[in-house]
């Protein structure tokens, strides 16, 4: 016979005045956790009580009942609802919608105090963004919803963003297969087929970082911080229809700009405008490039100008701060050292005198019309013009230098002549834009793990920093030029066979790097080189022959020298140039010889390239090569362990890890090695390295960023999710 289900009894409810309640001790909530009671208060103030507080009779002694209740389910209500009362906005007497429990229940008070709290379930995060988007669609603001919640409207915007990511993801991370931080990754983009692409494409890979869908997302767009969205200015890419991303979970310099086309054509039309603005200064000729290569000026003359006085008001605001810095000075000159706002302030009038003292300079009219300027993007995203410039074809010519050019043109040809340049100057001003140069790609072919020889562009490139470090060392090094100029004298003598094959040339010809990585002209050695031109240059009288015989006589030996190995090191080559089998340019043998001979130099001089600054970077190496040289770049640098952890990577990845890995190791590719040290095992900084055992690798191996990356903390995820 079965047995008849038992009926269920609900407790019955009723309103009690608030001044019949008292809280219980049997409630099994001790520790503060959640909102405050305070917010509480105010949230059942606004929208009244929720919840019925569970209630049981108090007994006296004699197990009479008080006619008071205590409550065992609800204390954190009832404490807010003492709160209302003391602030006099809840009167004592107030009924309160409770459950009363039956004084005799088996049930203890303590059981259903611990029921209430663990058997609610907490709401999924989800559902909490799409409330605050239902609250939105509702006419609600930011600031109302994030006053009601007790959150931040910053809160409340994110809320709503992780409730914008695509449908399809945001089922997943109901699923829990996608974590909140990855959600939190995929709001920087909020194009729902990109954030689906990029889902697809890591989901089956052991890489699904937040960092690594970030970058994913963004890997079309252009950095704010970026020197061309500094030039340009956001404002204005965002005026023209360009649209940004941004992160609201970290932080993200300014965002992303979405539109690098419409960046580009921003900038093209600025510096076009700048350029414009300066040809009213009578230029024959303006160049305007987005990036000017080392050496653009090469075959120029400069023009040197006189600087520009200082207006009646530039010279009063000059002597105004100068009467300021003196006094500072003055005040605290018995300390050994200034506060540090006195420092700054100091270091802020010293840029403003400097400001003031950096004058234009003011050329002749006549060789204005001659001349030209580069017009071109600093590496900070300011404007940069460089006026005076001379070439070659607009010089002014000697009369009897015209008259026999007319002789051997003509009649016809000398009044073509005459008429298009008369004395070298030009009309109007010809703008030229050269365009930004582009680097060579390289196709990420997967291959078969052996060594191929470096891309030949590569190396002319790699090359080419050698070459500008070895012209460095040069010339500041006396005895080596001179050792290296009688090497090339005696062989000019006794050989007549090796002048094609030396790595001077010493007639002195300035070497043009045609191929060079867009870093060189910024490179520590170029600003040396620049500097010791400039020291020269201000010192040499070069308008007069005779002037110029007379300083060069009157120079010391030590200075004679120092003279000697400047301009002898702008003949240094050390190239690699591309062989021609038919004659032309250098042979096989030829440039045999001048590498070996450059690598004579540069022992001579002990260069290191990682002391001239060349590292090994996405850019300049880790981009334009295949996997097994960056493996092997890898391995020799950090040892076999680290190499197999980026052994899998796709190589826009492993580049990336590289790069990191590689930095400060003092590792240079084959080409940039000098031999005689490339030939000992274990010399720091040449990238020969002893294998790593085994058992080194597995107490020092160096992990690639993705396995070491911080990931977001449980309480950030919360406070998010809250």
């Amino acid at each position: 016979m079965a047995k008849p289900a038992q009926k269920v009894t609900l407790s019955p409810s009723r309103d009690i005045p608030f001044d019949k309640l008292v809280l219980s001790q049997s409630n099994v909530r001790r520790i503060k956790a959640g909102i405050s009671v305070e917010e509480l208060a105010e949230d059942i103030a606004r929208r009244g009580l929720l919840q019925s507080l569970s209630v049981r009779p108090v007994l006296a002694d004699d197990g009479s009942e008080t006619g008071k209740f205590e409550i065992p389910a609800g204390g954190r209500r009832f404490q807010a609802l003492s709160i209302l009362v003391k602030q006099k906005r809840l009167a004592k007497t107030t009924p309160i919608p409770c459950i009363v429990r039956d004084a005799k229940s088996t049930i203890l008070a303590e059981d259903d105090s611990l029921a209430e709290n663990i058997q609610r379930a907490a709401l999924h995060p989800l559902d909490q963004f799409r409330a605050f988007v239902a609250l939105r669609e509702k006419g609600q603001g930011d600031e109302e919803i994030a006053a009601a919640f007790f959150v931040t409207p910053q809160v409340v915007k994110q809320r709503l963003k992780l409730a914008a990511v695509a449908p399809a993801l945001l089922e997943l991370y109901a699923e829990d297969e996608m974590t909140l931080e990855q959600l939190m990754a995929f709001t920087v983009n909020p194009d729902h087929e990109r954030q689906v692409q990029v889902w697809e494409a890591i989901r089956s890979s052991w890489n699904k970082e937040p960092y690594q869908v970030r970058r994913m997302l963004t890997e079309t767009s252009v950095r704010a911080s970026d020197r061309r969205a500094a030039f340009v200015g956001v404002e204005v890419y965002e005026a023209a229809g360009g649209t940004m991303l941004h992160d609201l979970f970290q932080g993200d310099d300014g965002g992303w700009l979405e539109d690098p086309a419409l960046l580009d054509r921003l900038v093209s039309e600025k510096l076009q405008s700048e350029a414009e603005a300066i040809a009213t200064e009578g230029w024959k000729w303006i160049e305007v490039s987005l990036d000017l290569p080392y050496g653009y000026s090469h075959g120029l003359r400069r023009l040197s100008g006189d600087p520009a006085p200082m207006t009646d008001d530039e010279g009063a605001a000059h002597a105004k701060l100068l009467a300021e810095y003196r006094a500072l000075e003055e005040e605290y000159e018995g300390q050994d050292e200034f506060p540090e706002e006195i420092d700054a302030r100091l270091g802020a009038l010293e840029v403003a005198m400097e400001k003031l003292e950096a004058r234009p300079l003011i050329f002749d009219d006549q060789e204005i019309a001659r001349a030209g300027a580069f017009v071109t993007l600093g590496r900070y995203g300011e404007l940069a013009v460089y006026r005076g410039f001379v070439r070659p074809e607009d010089e002014p010519r000697e009369d009897a230098d015209v008259q026999s050019g007319e002789q051997a043109m003509g009649g016809q040809g000398a009044e073509l002549s005459a008429a298009s340049n008369v004395d070298g100057i030009g009309h109007g001003t010809v703008i030229t834009c050269a365009g930004q140069a582009l680097g060579a790609n390289v196709p990420d072919d997967e291959d078969d793990g052996a060594l191929k020889p470096l891309p030949e562009r590569l190396v002319m490139e790699l090359t080419a920093h050698r070459t500008l470090a070895l012209r460095e060392a040069v010339g500041r090094s006396p005895d080596v030029a001179l050792t290296l100029l009688l090497l090339k004298l005696v062989n000019d003598t006794f050989r007549t066979s090796s002048s094609a094959g030396s790595c001077l040339e010493a007639s002195v010809r300035h070497v043009y790097m045609s191929a060079q990585a867009s870093d060189l002209k910024d490179s520590v050695v170029a600003k040396l080189v620049d500097d010791r031109h400039a020291e020269w240059e201000a010192d040499l009288p070069l308008d007069d022959d005779a002037e110029l015989w007379d300083y060069l006589a009157s120079l010391d030996q030590a200075s004679r020298l120092a003279l000697l190995a400047h301009c002898l090191s702008f003949g240094i080559n050390a190239l690699h140039e591309k062989v021609n089998p038919y004659g032309a340019g250098i042979s096989a043998s030829g440039l045999t010889k001048r590498m070996t001979q450059s690598d004579l130099v540069a022992q001579a001089l002990e260069l290191d390239m990682v002391e001239a600054g060349w590292e090994p970077t996405v850019d300049t190496y880790l981009s334009r090569v295949p996997k097994a040289r960056i493996l092997e770049a890898v391995r020799e640098a950090k040892g076999e362990g680290t190499a197999q952890l980026l052994d899998h990577l796709k190589k826009g990845e492993m580049a990336t890890e590289a790069e990191r890995l590689l930095k400060g190791s003092g590792w240079l590719p084959e080409v940039l090695r000098r031999h005689d040290l490339a030939a000992l095992d274990g010399v720091e900084g040449q990238g020969a390295s002893e294998p790593v055992s085994g058992t080194e690798q597995a107490e020092d191996v160096d992990l690639p960023a993705f396995l070491t990356a911080d990931l977001p903390g449980n309480e950030a995820s919360m406070m998010a999710a809250e």
